[in-house]
């Protein structure tokens, strides 16, 4: 297994900046995996990346800001999850980097952090940021004061410094693992996105898929700012779930226009939190095998859900809806055949995606989501026999023949299927332009009536022989 890096600090030391630097990200406000800005907590949960340093492998940890015991902040509740996910970051690391801020200077919060870190008895770097220059590394000195032995100086944007830090964490690793490591599973980890409307569960989702407190969960809407990674184990099988940010409603809402402009940074000038947040929510998708789309039972489906279902079908990407807190509905039979309506007329565009209902809060009827997303990656993965499609497209033409294109008889000399994840097939005709969307959708439902295609779109391309 590999060793764990995890940084600790205040907020606003810079500890996502030096996190994306370790996992040789660049600092760029489209690319980073953890959302950095100058507002102090920013970074709420943990979030995990793996650094490859001089052929050493070992998983870097971010962490949340910092806040001294009895220090009431505007979030004091979300403030003290924020300490518990650190505690549980120092729990779990092998070495912990106690990051500093070299230009604000000394803070008594920094005391009662390294007296914790010291009583944890863990290995402990003691690290001060914003070191840019050799000439200002006369500032580290008065950070002796803590109870330091050795305290290094870095640039976490600028990368004076970074060498030599990387070097003392590989050599202070109990278990640094080699990067041609051959005991990886041959299989890989299914990524699961975890997507939806702020507020509908997706953090409690997860934790409760992980039975322990992996994510900051809050009654406040956009609790979660980042893309996290949790990896969950059934039945010794592993899945990489990602909770993303809650993709909140602008005006005007986000259309995929609108998001590829927010993707190539032409949008806004300055990258706001919430501009990150669905850089962060639709990379997960990009990124992803299937996306849960979390729904809120106790509420309809709103134009927002349509639009994050619309993400994931744009990217090719197979789904589930999951209708989530479900503890809080009376008449479960009519309220269900109620919402299997509402998805019908709302979500008729991923009408082939299945739904399940779930409680996260009562952690009821989770485990379902296992077989389910298996099956749908299994769908995603499959491979039809040209010879076998060929035979059902005559089938499908000779029940239905197409209209004359032209005064013209529009020929379909074959079907082959050219691609998986997600299924793809190229359909050769003599006339094109004669095959509009809707006759692909008929192709499209037929294949679907033929073999399923569970949970995942399929794409299909026209093209003359």
């Amino acid at each position: 297994m590999s060793s764990i890096v995890a940084i600790i600090g205040r907020p606003n030391v810079g500890k996502s900046t030096l996190f994306n630097r370790m996992i040789k990200k660049e600092i760029d406000s489209l690319k980073v995996p953890a959302i950095t800005e100058k507002t102090p907590g920013v970074t709420r949960d943990r979030n995990y990346g793996t650094a490859d340093w001089e052929g050493k492998k070992f998983t870097v940890v971010d962490t949340g800001g910092f806040y001294p015991e009895g220090v009431l902040t505007e979030e004091g509740e979300t403030a003290r999850q924020i300490r518990e996910q650190i505690f549980f970051a120092i729990k779990e690391a092998d070495v912990i980097i106690h990051l500093l801020d070299g230009k604000e200077g000394l803070n008594p919060s920094d005391a009662e952090m390294a007296n914790m870190l010291r009583e944890s008895g863990k290995k402990v770097l003691w690290v001060v940021n914003k070191i840019d220059i050799p000439a200002k590394e006369g500032r580290i000195l008065e950070f002796y004061s803590i109870g330091a032995n050795e305290i290094m100086p870095v640039s976490a944007i600028s990368g004076f410094g970074f060498d030599e830090l990387m070097d003392k964490i590989v050599s202070a690793l109990p278990h640094a693992v080699p990067s041609d490591d051959t005991t990886s599973d041959a299989e890989p980890v299914p990524r699961i996105a975890v997507v939806g409307r702020p507020n509908v569960g997706k953090s409690t989702l997860i934790n409760s898929l992980l039975s322990k407190k992996r994510l900051v969960v809050s009654s406040a809407p956009g609790t979660t700012r980042d893309a996290i990674d949790s990896l969950c184990t059934y039945y010794s099988k592993k899945y990489l779930f990602v909770d993303t940010a809650g993709i909140r409603k602008k005006s005007g809402g986000y259309s995929m226009r609108a998001t590829r402009k927010l993707l190539r940074g032409r949008a806004l000038q300055e990258p706001s939190i919430e501009r990150l947040s669905l850089i962060s929510a639709v990379r997960s998708i990009e990124r992803a095998d299937v996306a849960v789309i979390v729904l809120d039972a106790s509420e309809d489906i709103s134009e927002q859900d349509q639009r994050i279902a619309g993400m994931a079908e744009e990217f090719g990407k197979s789904a589930i809806f999951l209708l989530n807190k479900w503890d809080k509905i009376e008449a479960a039979e009519e309220e269900y055949k109620r919402f299997a309506k509402e998805i019908k007329n709302k979500m008729w565009f991923m009408d082939y995606v299945p739904y399940i209902t779930v409680s996260g809060l009562k952690k009821t009827r989770l485990t379902k989501i296992f077989p389910l997303i298996d099956e749908i990656i299994a769908e995603r993965k499959k491979r039809i026999p040209t010879a076998a499609l060929n035979k059902f497209l005559s089938k499908l033409i000779a029940f239905k023949p197409f209209p004359l294109y032209r005064g013209k008889e529009v020929k379909f000399f074959y079907i082959t299927q050219i691609g998986i994840e997600p299924p793809s097939f190229a359909v050769f005709v003599n006339y094109p332009n004669a095959v509009r969307a809707q006759h692909t959708r008929y192709i499209e439902k037929a294949l679907r009536n033929e073999y399923s295609f569970k949970g995942t779109p399929i794409k299909i391309y026209v093209k003359s022989r």
